[in-house]
């Protein structure tokens, strides 16, 4: 025999009429059911407590500072906006400072940068292909991964600095830039030099290296700026 519930649409008055009628201690019976009821309940709010799923606490939002400026040229003094914490890792100032009065020399005009096409790598801020822009490059390449890095730090130095139109941000990978290398030299040709400030503890250095030596971005007289040290091909 099924007993009626309470969301049978019956009373308790009913139920018990009901119960006596069929021989059942209606106290007893209705005690039962309503324990029942309860226990249920309690099933169904403790798999609702087991499934849900502690909320992740939102990362704080990320923010700039001006720390970094522009060191000689058309530029020179302009500050630079850079993003607070380690998310980028700009080229020292110091290390940047020297490394472009060694090419500057090496180019044989000590004053400026000899006329040609830059490419930086892992660019983050843009500050060395920025400086590169401001003692002399005609243009500058910029490749940088992250979006946010592009649109509020990288493109907001380069519209500051007067540079953007000298500029071409490419926001991929370095790793698939590098495949696509023959792509991008076309008719061009090989950049005059190409700076390489990697994020040490995410990339295996000596065969990135190696990729760009052996890549069409390379030419005969392309000189190397890899954490200060200048190479040339």
């Amino acid at each position: 025999m099924k007993l009626c519930r309470a969301s049978d649409g019956l009373s308790s008055k009913d139920k018990k009429f009901l119960l006596e009628q069929y021989g059942f201690n209606p106290n007893e019976s209705l005690s039962q059911s309503s324990t029942t009821t309860k226990r249920r309940k309690g099933v169904v709010e403790k798999k609702g407590r087991e499934k849900k799923v502690p909320q992740q606490e939102p990362k704080p939002p990320r923010t700039t500072h001006k720390l970094l400026q522009v060191l000689a040229g058309k530029a020179r003094r302009k500050q630079l906006l850079s993003p607070k914490g380690m998310d980028v890792r700009p080229m020292m100032e110091v290390v940047k400072g020297a490394a472009f009065d060694i090419l500057q020399v090496a180019g044989g005009c000590p004053a400026s940068l000899r006329p040609g096409r830059w490419l930086d790598l892992y660019s983050g801020t843009g500050s060395v292909g920025i400086e590169a822009i401001s003692r002399g490059c005609s243009e500058a390449h910029f490749v940088e991964m992250d979006p946010w890095v592009i649109s509020e730090v990288l493109k907001p130095n380069l519209e500051w600095t007067g540079f953007l139109e000298a500029s071409v941000i490419h926001p991929v990978r370095v790793e698939t830039f590098l495949e696509r290398a023959d792509k991008i030299v076309g008719e061009s040709g090989p950049f005059d030099y190409i700076s390489v400030t990697p994020p040490y503890t995410a990339v295996d250095y000596g065969v990135l290296m190696g990729q760009i030596a052996s890549s069409a971005l390379v030419g005969e007289n392309t000189f190397i700026v890899s954490c200060g040290i200048c190479l040339k091909n």
